[in-house]
């Protein structure tokens, strides 16, 4: 007897599925390419590896990497203290790691502008000790640490719910510390998650905007960011200069995903031999 399925057959559901990549993904991305195409490749080159743009890459890619760290321990935490602990105002926290998902991005960048500012609550303390945040990449590596905490905590919290504390309890009988059941137990089981949030919080900071071009200053060659420059190029009207600056942001993005995916793939074929 053929197994009975709520949601309709293979041709339907293929069919909608693809609609809605080519619609909303392909049509876009392929759009960006052919404007880029659109110029020659010294033209191109010449755009992508300009003195304003390099500075930008520079810029933005050290600081996610700063941001991706910083919430690659502290996410890992945050979900820790939320799945293991029980404590007042637990709900209320839970529900507090999904408002950068909520709050518009422009909001967040005014808000985190006012707070950091020399004589917001929090840049005013830091001012009286020599520490400026506004304006400085200080002040987009806090940005882009706010908009991109919620990936790594949302994508570790529900594996880490799965995982028995049993597992913990057997280390702990065999004479295994809390530091070597953290680091060969607990780790390798949710590495994988643990991968998959740290690509996306990366992928989310370079592509970041709104969040930041309100604390950055956007001075250009000291707090522009790769995609303000391309926004910046879009206002000139010079469209194609966008869409080549656009491409490398794609292009990298890309990388990461695809080799975020390999090492997974890899990681769970050496865990399901070890």
């Amino acid at each position: 007897m053929p197994q009975r399925r709520i949601l309709p057959g293979l041709p339907l559901s293929l069919g909608v599925t693809l609609v809605y990549v080519t619609l909303i993904i392909a049509l876009p991305v392929a759009a960006v390419l052919l404007k880029a195409m659109s110029l020659s490749l010294g033209e191109f080159w010449n755009i992508v590896t300009s003195p304003r743009a390099l500075s930008t890459y520079r810029i933005t890619i050290l600081c996610a990497l700063a941001a991706t760290l910083f919430n690659a321990i502290f996410g890992f935490a945050f979900a820790w203290v939320l799945v293991r602990y029980d404590f007042p105002g637990k709900r209320l926290l839970d529900t507090l790691v999904d408002v950068p998902f909520a709050l518009p991005t422009a909001v967040a960048g005014v808000t985190l502008t006012a707070l950091f500012a020399k004589n917001g609550w929090f840049g005013a303390p830091l001012a009286s000790i020599g520490i400026e945040v506004a304006y400085t990449p200080l002040g987009i590596i806090i940005a882009m640490i706010f908009t991109s905490l919620p990936f790594i905590v949302r994508t570790v919290q529900p594996v880490l719910e799965e995982l028995d504390p049993e597992f913990e309890d057997a280390a702990s009988c065999l004479g295994a510390g809390d530091l070597d059941t953290m680091r060969r137990v607990i780790l390798p089981l949710l590495m994988p998650a643990l991968l998959a949030g740290i690509s996306f919080a990366f992928v989310r900071c370079l592509g970041e905007f709104g969040a930041i071009i309100f604390i950055a200053g956007n001075q250009p060659l000291s707090t522009e960011i790769t995609s303000l420059l391309a926004f910046i190029r879009v206002e000139e009207f010079d469209y194609p200069g966008a869409a080549a600056i656009a491409t490398v942001m794609l292009l990298a993005s890309l990388t990461i995903l695809i080799l975020t995916s390999l090492a997974q793939s890899w990681y769970g074929r050496h865990l399901t031999r070890s």
